[in-house]
């Protein structure tokens, strides 16, 4: 809204249609590897928002890419993929070697890796452990709005690591991390994915 207004001037604010879907039954799908029904949950609801008359969808999550492209198949208007936004803040910044920390499923699986891959950046991973212990800190705690100064120490140690295996910028690749830690807790650029597709958003609409 900021930035609509700052953009537009006087009292402008975004145009929006939110539909907002039960988390619950997505987390189950995710937990079963239900990702076609997953998909059948998104689809309604892209379909709903293209129906009230939506110029372009934002999937305002990173996990759930996963099947942003079986989503496109099944409407009209374009997707904002956070993937492709990402790349493209992170070669603005001229960053070619990034940690990424997510869900499990955006850091394991290739959806969203794949996009940064294409565009010649080194993705580097926390180990499994690592991985195990952000993702429990991501759907036991920060999901249901639990903020722990242990758990926030944890993830800024990963990220350490991940700097020295050779990382330039670390991505936020989950909307909730941001609430976590942010750009004063290191030096290393950090990039809020949450952030950057609104950003990416509100310039698409008001182009």
């Amino acid at each position: 809204m900021k930035t609509i207004a700052k953009s537009l001037g006087g009292l402008h604010s975004a145009k929006i249609i939110l539909y907002s879907v039960d988390f619950q039954a997505i987390e189950s799908c995710q937990t079963n590897n239900e990702w076609n029904k997953s998909a059948e949950i998104l689809i309604d609801a892209a379909k709903r928002v293209e129906l009230a008359g939506a110029d372009f969808l934002v999937i305002c999550t990173n996990t759930m890419h996963n099947i942003a492209d079986q989503i496109q198949k099944a409407i009209n208007i374009p997707i904002i993929h956070i993937a492709d936004v990402t790349a493209k803040h992170l070669l603005a910044q001229n960053i070619k070697s990034v940690a990424l920390l997510g869900t499990k499923y955006t850091m394991e699986q290739d959806f969203y890796k794949s996009k940064l891959i294409d565009k010649n950046l080194n993705v580097l991973i926390p180990e499994s452990q690592d991985r195990n212990i952000i993702n429990e800190i991501i759907y036991n705690e920060l999901c249901k709005g639990i903020i722990q100064p242990d758990s926030k120490q944890a993830c800024l140690n990963i990220i350490d690591k991940l700097v020295k295996n050779g990382a330039e910028g670390v991505i936020l690749d989950c909307t909730e991390i941001g609430l976590l830690i942010s750009q004063s807790d290191r030096n290393i650029p950090f990039f809020d994915t949450a952030l950057i597709h609104a950003q990416e958003a509100v310039l698409l609409a008001i182009s």
